[in-house]
């Protein structure tokens, strides 16, 4: 083939010559022959510049009847390596647009037309279009590519992912996220590597150019962040922080793992009170690092103990902290340190709970150093969001804490309480005949 395209110094003659040959081989069903004057075409309109000409080969070798599979995946692999190699970038655009068309609907080049895609997708964002490169990333579903390796598909989804934050597009990109399981990221890549059975399909190795398992983890929570953050959902944020903070890249660096674990610390004290939230609160203060930040570990620690916390005295000890707190002030503002009081007088109000059966709602109001109506407000919505239990009283202004029990609940509470006081009946018994025993003992001696 080569000594073909030698000989002939004209291209088109050139061109023409291998056509012929191309045919035999194809007619006659030789694999070898057909790729190599297939790739031999592309190979002589790229080193004669002939952009137009090898557009036009493309599109004339893949239309021709009976055409092989092997030539045609050959064929638009090697045109890929010449996209980069393109004078001006209409020439590049032309060239992926007319490689996109020949894989269309072919699924041994599929993972080609995904890498096409991505590429002109990415040609889009530098021109400004990003809504148009995030149709262009929507149109391909890589999870369903069996011969794509792992790192390359989520890094694929987590490219969508991010084009439809980039667009604000926020249920789209909650739906593309769920196409990737965290446990991916967990997964041991030594032990996964096995040989091939025959039967199954070859996957390929990824490009050099994808990151690694634990930088795409990295790169997943950060568009997790920015995701949960339009939704100020601060729970998820701090899980997504404390996620990268397990990285083992990140928890050996120190200064990558200390602002992370002040934004856990602070997304923490910022969630809702719940089950979850309690239990990362208390796994966050049993951390060691946090012995790194005092200040922080004060924090946690004032809200894990019961007692009311007053606002006034936490806000002037930690303003300037939370104020230049990146991502958390600047983009959050007042809406942020509004929440961060919200959470304080929860908290309060959970403590007067634990501490009293019944309060006075001026009584209660002073604790929270609220007005009566605030801290009536803020005493309702807990109890609509099932957080405690309480009865307000308002003819009286009294606050009962205490559950109403039925007659059932009030028997089982006194039948326990008699079982208790019978075995400190019984315990008191055995120790004064024991005392007495030993005495007896020593008279005899």
């Amino acid at each position: 083939m080569k000594q073909l395209g030698e000989n002939a110094g004209n291209l088109e003659a050139a061109i023409e010559q291998l056509l012929n040959a191309e045919k035999q081989a194809r007619l006659a069903g030789d694999v070898a022959a057909t790729r190599n004057a297939v790739t031999e075409i592309l190979r002589m309109c790229f080193e004669a510049r002939a952009w137009k000409t090898l557009n036009d080969q493309i599109v004339l070798l893949s239309k021709r009847r009976g055409q092989l599979k092997q030539a045609v995946t050959a064929m638009v692999q090697q045109a890929m390596q010449y996209i980069d190699e393109t004078p001006d970038l209409e020439t590049r655009i032309e060239l992926i647009k007319i490689l996109n068309s020949v894989s269309a609907g072919k699924i041994y080049v599929e993972i080609e037309r995904a890498r096409l895609i991505k590429k002109l997708a990415k040609i889009k964002e530098e021109q400004g279009l990003i809504a148009e490169a995030a149709d262009l990333m929507q149109e391909i579903a890589v999870e369903t590519f069996g011969a794509m390796a792992k790192t390359e598909k989520i890094a694929f989804i987590l490219e969508q992912v991010r084009l439809c934050l980039d667009r604000q597009d926020y249920v789209r990109a909650q739906i593309l996220s769920r196409k990737i399981s965290t446990r991916v990221f967990d997964a041991d890549v030594s032990k996964e590597k096995k040989k091939p059975k025959e039967g199954d399909n070859v996957v390929e190795e990824a490009p050099v150019d994808i990151p690694s398992l634990p930088e795409l983890k990295r790169i997943y929570y950060e568009l997790m962040i920015r995701y949960y953050s339009h939704k100020n959902d601060y729970l998820e944020i701090c899980r997504c922080y404390k996620a990268i903070y397990e990285i083992p890249s990140v928890k050996e660096n120190p200064a990558e793992w200390i602002p992370i674990l002040r934004k856990i610390c602070w997304y923490l004290v910022l969630s809702p009170h719940d089950p979850m939230q309690s239990s990362l609160l208390n796994s966050t203060l049993e951390d060691k690092n946090l012995s790194e930040i005092p200040n922080f570990k004060l924090l946690l620690k004032q809200l894990v103990t019961m007692e009311v916390i007053q606002w006034t005295t936490l806000w002037d000890s930690y303003k300037d902290e939370f104020e230049n707190e990146s991502n958390l002030g600047k983009n959050l503002g007042e809406k942020a340190a509004e929440d961060l009081r919200e959470r304080v007088i929860e908290h309060n109000i959970i403590v007067i709970s634990k501490y009293y059966g019944k309060i006075t709602l001026k009584r209660l109001a002073e604790l929270l150093c609220l007005s009566v109506q605030k801290a009536e407000k803020h005493l309702s919505d807990m109890v609509v969001s099932k957080a405690l239990v309480a009865k307000i009283d308002r003819p009286m202004g009294i606050v009962c804490f205490q559950r109403a029990k039925d007659s059932n609940d009030v028997l089982n509470s006194w039948a326990a309480n008699l079982e208790r006081l019978l075995d400190l009946v019984e315990k008191s018994c055995h120790q004064i005949h024991k005392e007495t025993m030993v005495h007896k003992a020593a008279l005899k001696v």
